[in-house]
């Protein structure tokens, strides 16, 4: 009976280990899949311009004169400069407004709180370039085409999902503590900053990274309200390398290379924090 068990127990653990490694395969294939065209990308930045089209993944004679022209001819350092002027000020816009108002609605609870959420959370389904033309429109007659305002502030009307995120959070602190700081007569602004600000910090630092990033490969909206050089963003500035003569995909691939480095070193140093942020956040 106890062989019987035994060989029962190992069957049953082989078929665990592998159920986890083919598990593991499926992933690794996974992850290769999409880091596949990115590594491609960097590889052929570093291949002789009679080599871009090879299928060889490594260059025999690698070499950084696409570097050296995309630092040299490209203003990449303005562009990344404009880039994150314009992501830094949808941060902060988009937070501000979300906290505001999920502190709003969890602590004053308005009669028309249902409405609201359902609004916010049709808006959810509303397409960005739906409304494109009217926010364009807009922009054009306040004069701020080609300014740091136009490319910041109509992005600041998609705060919906920074809402209904932070909301949540608000919604989840102890009602009792909310109404023992009002009882001992603190003031909105007062437990807003002294109680609820605290333990949003994980909810606002993982929303902040979702706007960042979604802020930094915008395309569309920069391509529409700052078409110029010395006023646009990376993902803009990239149209440079192509010309009537053709595209110039070593240095095309190189800026690329470079313009993702900020997201990449960001990434790298802050790495641990920007994990325990989403997980405390209950964002995965």
């Amino acid at each position: 009976m106890r062989t019987v068990n035994h060989a029962a127990g190992l069957r049953t653990r082989s078929r665990a280990a592998t159920g986890t490694i083919a598990w593991h395969a499926v992933l690794l294939g996974v992850i290769l899949a999409m880091t596949f065209p990115v590594l491609w990308g960097i590889l052929t930045s570093f291949k002789p311009a009679n080599e871009i089209y090879s299928l060889t993944p490594l260059s025999a004679h690698p070499t950084l004169e696409h570097y050296v022209h995309a630092i040299t001819v490209w203003p990449v350092g303005l562009l990344l400069s404009n880039t994150f002027v314009m992501a830094a000020g949808v941060v902060i816009g988009q937070v501000i407004i979300a906290i505001l108002g999920a502190f709003a609605l969890a602590y004053f609870s308005p009669r028309y709180r249902g409405v609201v959420l359902t609004l916010l959370t049709i808006s959810l389904a509303i397409p960005p370039q739906a409304l494109i033309i009217p926010q364009f429109l807009m922009t054009a007659k306040l004069g701020w085409l080609n300014t740091e305002a136009g490319l910041i502030v109509p992005q600041l009307g998609s705060s919906a999902l920074a809402v209904l995120l932070l909301l949540q959070h608000v919604d989840g602190l102890p009602r009792s503590l909310l109404n023992a700081a009002r009882l001992d007569g603190a003031r909105p602004f007062e437990v807003l900053w002294n109680i609820v600000l605290p333990a949003l910090r994980p909810a606002i630092a993982a929303v902040s990274i979702l706007v960042f990033i979604t802020s930094w490969n915008d395309y569309l909206w920069p391509l529409l309200v700052a078409p110029r050089q010395i006023d646009t963003t990376v993902q803009i500035g990239l149209r440079q390398f192509e010309t009537a003569e053709g595209t110039n995909f070593g240095g095309l691939l190189a800026a690329a290379t470079l313009t993702s480095l900020p997201i990449l070193i960001v990434y790298l140093v802050a790495s641990r924090r920007i994990t325990d942020a989403f997980l405390q956040s209950g964002l995965k």
